[in-house]
């Protein structure tokens, strides 16, 4: 098991508060973090259907055999509980006696607001990162561009060699038949599936909500109600744009982007990376990995993900915008794996409209790192991380 890039940030955040709240999607790891970064801990998972009647039907009695310092595994299952663990914080005034986790967000987030406020610290773990897949391969040789979309970043596919085609089936079976179910008063989990399928299909594109309702058979209001739920359960996240300062001629949907690109790739019917090289929407996947891969950076940091996109009624855009300080950090994503020069011009065009912004990167699917003599940086995606740090050090 590979030590997790947000793991020092959970110790140094139990040591602040009573109470730590590791959210995130299934099979991300979230239980396993915990227990490696406190071994010693009583530990209880509410998905468990006894244990979950203890907790409903007698928590006193629940936390007399669950005594702290206790990792609670599921507590969206269970939410009264907050409450008592409430009173037993207060009580105590000790630091670091529960890690909670769950991977819902429609319920939880109410629940700890109205119970835990001022008393736990809040935490999300997305899937590995580039960096944590290197790690868990032992370098990043053996995956190509096309092969690391399909496997996305599931710990189980790399720690226990899982074929991604399975491994992606078995996981939405089970998002649909469990969460799905619990969330959404779904009759017909064929259209739902085939409205799955469709975002897949519009995966880095502007959202919009009246052809998707058109497409899939259902209200405008529906989406948005599916779309809410699928952002709670960490299936997908709105990449909002970015519009101050810039007028009104600013598009101002969002886009959509896949939590997982192994998921997505599974829904477009993609089950190899040949297939993938073959496929247009290529583009789209690999920049949804970027962007996701900046959003896991800034999470495991405990930092806001501050990250946009720009894209005027004129069809310019820059892929990602991400907000640091005062400044703008324009980047640019490009699947290619061989640099051309022109793939800076959308970047320098940005850089005469905002130029307070800095010269930005260029995030490529080759495998290098340089500056061009416009002074914009060019990183391979495995660089992703390391051209983000100088970038925002200025180095």
């Amino acid at each position: 098991m590979i030590t997790r890039e947000i793991h020092p940030l959970l110790l140094e955040l139990a040591g602040s508060y009573p109470v730590v709240t590791i959210t995130g999607p299934r099979q991300a790891g979230k239980t396993t973090l915990a227990k490696m970064a406190f071994p010693t801990y009583h530990y209880c998972n509410l998905e468990h259907p006894e244990i979950r009647w203890m907790a409903q039907n007698d928590p006193a009695g629940f936390f007399k055999h669950h005594a702290p310092p206790l990792i609670v595994d599921e507590i969206q299952r269970v939410p009264e509980l907050l409450s008592y663990i409430q009173v037993m914080v207060d009580e105590s005034g000790k630091n670091g006696q529960y890690i909670l986790t769950g991977s819902q967000q429609f319920n939880l987030n109410a629940a700890i607001t109205q119970s835990l406020a001022g008393r736990t610290a809040l935490l999300t773990l997305l899937p590995f990162s580039l960096k944590e897949i290197a790690e868990a391969t032992f370098g990043m040789e053996s995956l190509t561009r096309d092969k690391l979309l399909v496997k996305g970043g599931l710990p189980r596919i790399y720690h226990q060699r899982q074929n991604p085609l399975m491994a992606y089936r078995n996981y939405l079976q089970t998002y649909v038949e469990r969460d799905v179910r619990q969330l959404l008063n779904v009759k017909e989990i064929v259209v739902f599936e085939k409205f799955l399928k469709l975002l897949a299909g519009r995966v880095g594109q502007v959202l919009n909500m009246s052809s998707l309702a058109t497409d899939v058979g259902v209200s405008i209001a529906t989406i948005n109600h599916w779309v809410s739920v699928l952002e709670a359960s960490y299936i997908l996240f709105r990449l909002n744009p970015y519009y101050e300062n810039f007028g009104k001629r600013i598009i101002k949907a969002p886009k959509i982007y896949f939590v997982e690109t192994g998921l997505a790739c599974y829904l477009l019917g993609i089950e190899n990376e040949h297939q993938l090289a073959q496929n247009p929407l290529l583009g789209g996947l690999f920049e949804n990995l970027i962007v996701t891969e900046t959003l896991k950076a800034r999470l495991n940091k405990g930092l806001d993900p501050n990250i946009f996109f720009f894209r005027d009624s004129n069809q310019f855009e820059v892929d990602l915008l991400l907000k640091w300080r005062n400044e703008l950090i324009p980047v640019e994503i490009k699947s290619a794996s061989t640099w051309h020069d022109s793939f800076a011009k959308g970047l320098l065009k940005f850089k005469s409209i905002s130029p307070s912004c800095s010269n930005g990167l260029i995030i490529y699917g080759g495998d290098q790192y340089f500056s061009t003599t416009d002074k914009v940086k060019v990183a391979g995606y495995w660089h992703l991380t390391l051209g983000l740090e100088l970038l925002i050090s200025g180095s």
